[in-house]
Formats: C-alpha cells, sequence, structure tokens
C-alpha cells in the first residue's frame, strides 16, 4: 500500500493536468439556426432547449438564430439547421425547398413536423414528399417524452465534436450528454485496467506499473469531474472543483477510492477485481456530481456505500464481457519429428577369427577308461588328438579339453607340461 506522501504527490500531478483543451471545447461557438412560418413553434422550441426538464425554474440566455423562411432562402455558414413545419398546415412547400438547398451546401438538415397533438389522427399524416433532410420527426415541442427520445439524440449526432458546447449551452441536452461522459469513462477506465492487468503479472513490471495506473486512472476521473462542471454551467477554473465537488463526493470516498485502486492494482488479486474497481469509482464519482446537479442534495455516506455496491456489481458484469471477448489462443500439440538413431560403422579392417565350438563342449568331461575310441569322421579335420587320453581338441588348444595334460609332446629333458592340480 502506497503511504500518504506518494498519494498525495500523485493528487499533485492530477492537478497539473492541461485542461485548455477542455476548456476550449466547451467554450466553443455554436451556430443553430430555427426557421419556420409563423406559429410553426419556433420559439417554443427555442425555450425548451433553453431550460432543463429536471430543473426547468432555471434557463440559459444562449444564443439561437430564429429566422423567417425568407431569410433563410439562401444557405448560411452554420452547424445546424432546424425546420420547424406546423403539421396542421396542408402545404409546406417553402419548408421543403430550404431544407433540399441546406443540406446539399453541407449544412446538417433535421425537420420536425410540429404540433401532431393538434391532429385528430396524427397517423393521417403521411410523409409521402420526398424530403431531402438528415433526419425526419414528427411530434410536438410541448413534448418533453418527444424532445428527450427523438429531438436530443438526432440534434447530437452531427454535432459529436461539440457535445460539451451543446450542454453548456441549451440545458435540454445536459443529462443524456453527462449520462454518456460517465459511461464512456467508466468503460474506458476499466478497458484501460484489463490492458494493463496481464503486464502487471510480471513482478519486474509491477510495482511501476501499478503506480502509473493509479495515476491515470484517476486522472481520467479528476477529468471527468471538470468536463461534468463544465457541461452542467459551472466555472471553467478547475481549482473551485477542488473545494465544490470534493465536498459533493466526498474526501473520504476519494480517498477510499484510491486505496481500492492500489489493492485492485496488486496483480495476486486478478484481473476480474481490478477491472471491476476501476468500473464501479469512476462511475460513482460521476453518478454522484449529476446527481447533486439534479437534486441539490448530497449523498449521504450510507447512500454513497449502496451506490458503489451496485456499481461494482455492474463493473464484474462487464469485466467478464471484457475478459471472454478476449481472442482465445489453440495450442496445438507440436510433432516432433521422426529421430533416427545414428548408425556407428567400424573401421573397415581384417575380420577377426572366431573360435570354432566343439560339440564336445557340452559333453561331461569322461575319464579316458570310460571313453570310446573317436572315429576319425566324425570330428574335424582341424582338430588335434591328445597324447594322453586320445581325445580330440581344437587345433590351436595347448592342452586337452578333457583331461588336461599338455597336447605338445613332453621335452627331453622329463619336463612336463602339466599344469599342477590344486
Amino acid at each position: 500500500m502506497a503511504s500518504l506522501k506518494n498519494l498525495t504527490s500523485v493528487w499533485n500531478n492530477i492537478k497539473e493536468f492541461e485542461v485548455a483543451p477542455i476548456q476550449k471545447e466547451a467554450l466553443q461557438n455554436l451556430r443553430i439556426v430555427l426557421t419556420g412560418a409563423a406559429g410553426s413553434g419556433r420559439h417554443t422550441l427555442a425555450a425548451q432547449m433553453r431550460t432543463d426538464p429536471n430543473r426547468p425554474a432555471e434557463a440559459t440566455l444562449a444564443n439561437l438564430y430564429i429566422q423567417d423562411l425568407a431569410d433563410v432562402e439562401k444557405p448560411a455558414q452554420a452547424d445546424l439547421l432546424i425546420v420547424l413545419v406546423d403539421a396542421t398546415q396542408p402545404a409546406y412547400a417553402s419548408e421543403q425547398t430550404i431544407a433540399r438547398r441546406w443540406r446539399q451546401a453541407g449544412v446538417p438538415t433535421i425537420v420536425i413536423f410540429n404540433k401532431l397533438d393538434l391532429l385528430a389522427d396524427p397517423q393521417s399524416l403521411a410523409l409521402t414528399e420526398l424530403w431531402e433532410a438528415d433526419t425526419l420527426l414528427r411530434g410536438s415541442v410541448k413534448d418533453t417524452t418527444f424532445l428527450l427520445e427523438q429531438f436530443v439524440p438526432a440534434v447530437r449526432v452531427p454535432l459529436l465534436s461539440k457535445q460539451l458546447a451543446l450542454g453548456r449551452n441549451f440545458p435540454l441536452f445536459r443529462v443524456p450528454i453527462a449520462r454518456q461522459l460517465i459511461n464512456e469513462t467508466s468503460f474506458s477506465n476499466a478497458a484501460y485496467a484489463l490492458s494493463t492487468g496481464l503486464a502487471e503479472i510480471v513482478p519486474i513490471l509491477d510495482i511501476p506499473l501499478n503506480l502509473t495506473d493509479m495515476v491515470i486512472l484517476t486522472k481520467a476521473q479528476a477529468f471527468l469531474v471538470y468536463r461534468l462542471g463544465l457541461l452542467l454551467g459551472y466555472s471553467i477554473n478547475w481549482q473551485n472543483y477542488l473545494s465544490e465537488f470534493g465536498s459533493v463526493i466526498g474526501n473520504g470516498f476519494l480517498w477510499r477510492q484510491v486505496a481500492r485502486q492500489l489493492v485492485g492494482l496488486i496483480p495476486v488479486w486478478g484481473i476480474l477485481p481490478k477491472v471491476a474497481i476501476s468500473y464501479a469509482g469512476t462511475y460513482v464519482i460521476g453518478t454522484t456530481i449529476l446527481q447533486w446537479y439534479l437534486t441539490g442534495r448530497k449523498l449521504t455516506r450510507a447512500q454513497l456505500n449502496a451506490l458503489y455496491a451496485q456499481a461494482l456489481g455492474q463493473g464484474r458484469l462487464y469485466a467478464r464481457r471484457l475478459v471472454d471477448r478476449l481472442p482465445k489462443v489453440k495450442l496445438s500439440r507440436p510433432r516432433l519429428p521422426a529421430w533416427k538413431l545414428p548408425v556407428f560403422k567400424l573401421p573397415a579392417g581384417k575380420p577377426r577369427a572366431t573360435p570354432e565350438k566343439s560339440q564336445a563342449v557340452t559333453q561331461p568331461v569322461a575319464h579316458p577308461a570310460d571313453q570310446s575310441p573317436v572315429q576319425p569322421d566324425a570330428v574335424s579335420q582341424a582338430a588335434q588328438t591328445c597324447p594322453t587320453c586320445g581325445q580330440r581338441s581344437a587345433a590351436d588348444a595347448v592342452f586337452c579339453q578333457y583331461c588336461g595334460k599338455s597336447l605338445t609332446p613332453a621335452h627331453t629333458s622329463g619336463e612336463t607340461n602339466e599344469i599342477p592340480l590344486e
């Protein structure tokens, strides 16, 4: 476990991250043009975009370009064109022409058939005419459900690179964008934890990778806090978030989350707990801030713990899905080459003669008196006769193999070649 000094150093590094790109993204200009005939609902839609349904008492004064049909006959530079059509009117050729021209000029175009709630039979509105628009919607701009489920997703698609600016200026989009930011950051931290989990199994890489992971994961959570603050319309000064959101989330929870991440980064625990902890901590931090924005109340310690337990369960499921998606490597049994034993050849030379075995070797040794004379044709011609017992022995034998006497005649000196018996 890291010491307090190490954790303080990590927090100091987090405070030094570069916030200029995030500020630039949140403060960039948006040019959204609303057009339609008089009474089509342009001003009603503008008021809905400037108000958060969760906090209807508060509204922004964000700039919208509300223009008549005659003022937009020629396409202009814009991020989005929204054409409102009064569904109770029988003809809308002018709106159709404007939508076609702006879209052909490269401007994303959304057409809304408004006041559908005023029709006796809404299904009777059959849009058989050819409309050149990116999105064609039917509903009522007074219906919050229609706005959140159909209008908000349609507007966000062409403005993906300006999500923070869209939510900061128009509260109608804040909660959907905030939830997406929370989910994306939680999933991103979980995926990062999984990607480094395998490398951290190597003991020599354990400590440096654990510390690096902790910094990166906690930095991602700090980025999320800052993005949510800008999205929800708070200060662009990041120093304010340390005190404001620190008290909202609870400094105790922040330090406990850092401790959990350190424990989760221990390879012995396995990859799944590490991924789940990375997901759960990020999700709880983002959701706590969003909940405070929506209700104005801070979560209690018990509520935070309950939310963390729920998020940890979701994190485990997501971790399991991530692991299951990993490619499975099938290892086939290797085939060993067929080894042949080497054949060793002796150097060529004169072959050594093998002594012949006499058939008499297997016969018991008998006394000379008990032996009958041996016929000459029954023995090999290469044998020699023992002068003592008369039996035949091998040609190169020196002593008789039956009686043990010398096969050579005795010397004149009277000496014998007998081997003394012991």
